[in-house]
């Protein structure tokens, strides 16, 4: 029969059972700190947004100035630097990946907007994750956990089960699309994206005249002398970081806490208080020229970042939660590079950026930290780890470390894809020397087995991909060659130079439709090895393992409804402010 979704609380058939299994795990973890034994720990999970590989500091070798990141390069040196981190090349997939426990292939590999859905499919057709996956806060909550989230949600809208809210938070202060305005949270048809777990956050966003409506308003002095910043509580990131300040500040620190903290930055429109902005200003006489001040804001926004990732880490330490805290960071995707707006961080010395499957695309920065990595894994602290680990894995690590088993069983009554995460905390604490992940489907043409990644052609992708067969040509006459675009490598300093437009023209060619690279021997993608006889071995053995993947991807039509009704329901039902258009 048909599975019908979104009735019920998402954990559970119905409210009586959730309540149980929340109780059973409240008690539970009541008789674990009575027992002696050790307390749940405290979880942080922060996901960064468009946060460039040259751009963290601990990429970096000291001194340079560009790159300000003391409190993160501490976190890491504290903790344990994630080498091979592997997101989506963009953001929504991401997202849906780590709140669901899935790779996006499994899940999400569209960038859709919001308010897209598909009327005859109403467990799949809508952005984002489908309605009956389970939620990784539904998990966490399932062992007691205190459950909030802040920040980019862009996981889904059309129905409350897809808000925070509906995934297992017990608050939120999130927005929904792909990027708002800092200054007053606008995004798109004169509508305020700012939802308050669940209902619109009246009163909170900006007042700052629109960007997105013609006027840089509350923007940044640059090019234009005019251009002038808002107070800095009006700049969404002080709002999303006070409100993890609030929640640490009202929390019982004998209660385990899930805060789930998605910065808007790095991510455009390139905006920032103006103090950050004027630290920074060095850049401008720099022997390295910079374009429309993009390296400069950059720079300033990541600096942003950094401090108020400080004031979060004080804040548990202020209430003696510090020492049984786990710290997971993790950008989406790579930085943004070479396209238009998209000038603005820097993968060096990684090719390719955002929008792109080279490693400078989905490659990323990720740690693990916190006062209870030195308490439970002290050798582990100060390790950085090359084995592979997937944004997909934090759902299954997080069950684990709650003691929580993460099977779906209602995602697989609805007839959807399992999870796919795997549990890396052994791995994280030294219990096992090796990642339990040796392959990772990246996208659907992409996949990294073993030190080897593959990337072929296919014109009938569905998901956005640079990756294509070329046209036929004198060097290509059968059109069997693949053509893979954006592949640049950033110097040092990127953007720089003062022509507009610096961008990256270079298509990679690769021979009989696919490219293979030892990525961990060339981590910078300069040598195709899929014409050397050598690697014939190598290269079938991943063509084999990429297409048994491809047939087992998840793509539902996800479109079809009318397009103008979530910016109708916007208006008038929540008085000009996104949100759930759908019952």
């Amino acid at each position: 029969g048909v599975f019908l979704a979104g009735r019920a609380p998402e954990s559970e058939d119905n409210l009586g059972k959730m309540q149980a299994a929340l109780l059973g795990g409240c008690l539970a973890a009541l008789a674990t700190a009575v027992d002696g034994a050790p307390k749940l720990p405290h979880i942080v999970m922060h996901l960064a947004d468009d946060y460039g590989w040259a751009n963290a500091g601990w990429h970096r070798p000291a001194g340079f100035d560009e790159v300000q990141t003391p409190v993160m390069d501490g976190l890491v040196k504290m903790g344990i630097e994630l080498d091979r981190a592997y997101s989506y090349q963009f953001c929504s997939p991401t997202r849906s990946a780590l709140q669901s426990g899935r790779l996006p292939t499994h899940v999400n590999t569209m960038n859709l907007g919001t308010s897209v859905f598909n009327p005859k499919d109403p467990i799949s057709g809508f952005s984002g994750i489908p309605r009956n996956m389970t939620g990784m806060a539904t998990i966490m909550k399932r062992a007691g956990y205190a459950t909030h989230q802040a920040g980019k949600w862009d996981a889904g809208m059309a129905t409350p089960d897809h808000t925070p809210m509906g995934r297992g938070y017990d608050s939120s202060l999130n927005y929904f699309c792909h990027c708002n305005d800092y200054w007053n949270e606008m995004c798109g048809g004169g509508l305020v994206d700012l939802w308050d777990t669940s209902k619109p956050a009246y009163g909170i966003n900006g007042s700052c005249e629109a960007y997105y409506n013609g006027s840089h308003g509350c923007h940044q002095p640059g090019t234009n002398p005019s251009y002038t910043t808002g107070p800095e509580e009006l700049y969404e990131e002080h709002k999303l970081i006070g409100r993890v300040l609030d929640v640490i500040a009202a929390h019982d620190a004998e209660t385990p806490l899930f805060v789930n903290y998605d910065s808007h930055i790095v991510h455009s429109p390139l905006q920032v208080p103006q103090e950050f902005f004027d630290k920074f200003s060095f850049i401008q006489n720099s022997s390295v020229p910079d374009w429309d001040y993009h390296r400069h804001l950059y720079a300033a926004m990541v600096n942003y970042l950094d401090t108020g990732v400080g004031k979060i880490v004080d804040a548990l330490k202020a209430k003696d939660m510090w020492d049984n805290t786990i710290w997971v960071f993790q950008s989406d995707n790579g930085g943004p590079s070479f396209t238009g707006d998209n000038h603005t961080a820097n993968n060096y010395p990684l090719k390719g950026a955002k929008y792109s499957n080279w490693e400078g695309g989905i490659r990323v920065n990720a740690f693990v930290s916190g006062g209870y990595i030195a308490k439970v894994a002290p050798a582990m602290v100060g390790q950085k780890l090359d084995g592979f680990v997937s944004i997909a894995d934090w759902y299954a690590t997080f069950a684990s470390i709650a003691g929580q088993d993460p099977t779906d069983h209602r995602a697989a009554a609805a007839h959807l894809p399992p999870i796919d995460g795997v549990d890396q905390w052994p791995y994280l604490t030294g219990k096992v020397a090796l990642s339990p992940r040796t392959e990772i489907f990246a996208d659907h043409s992409v996949l990294l087995k073993g030190q080897f990644k593959l990337m072929v052609g296919n014109a009938e992708s569905i998901a956005v991909t640079e990756t294509q067969l070329c046209p036929k040509s004198p060097s290509n006459p059968d059109g069997s060659m693949s053509c893979i675009k954006a592949a640049c490598w950033a110097g040092p300093r990127y953007p720089n130079t003062s022509v507009p437009n610096p961008g990256c023209y270079r298509t990679e060619f690769c021979p009989r439709g696919a490219c293979l690279y030892n990525v961990f021997e060339d981590p910078e993608e300069m040598h195709n090895l899929s014409d050397d006889p050598a690697h014939a071995s190598t290269l079938a053995d991943l063509q084999a393992t990429l297409a048994r993947y491809q047939a087992g991807e998840f793509q539902p039509k996800r479109t079809g409804g009318d397009p103008t009704l979530a910016a109708t329901v916007g208006r008038t039902k929540y008085h000009g402010y996104w949100g759930p258009f759908l019952p």
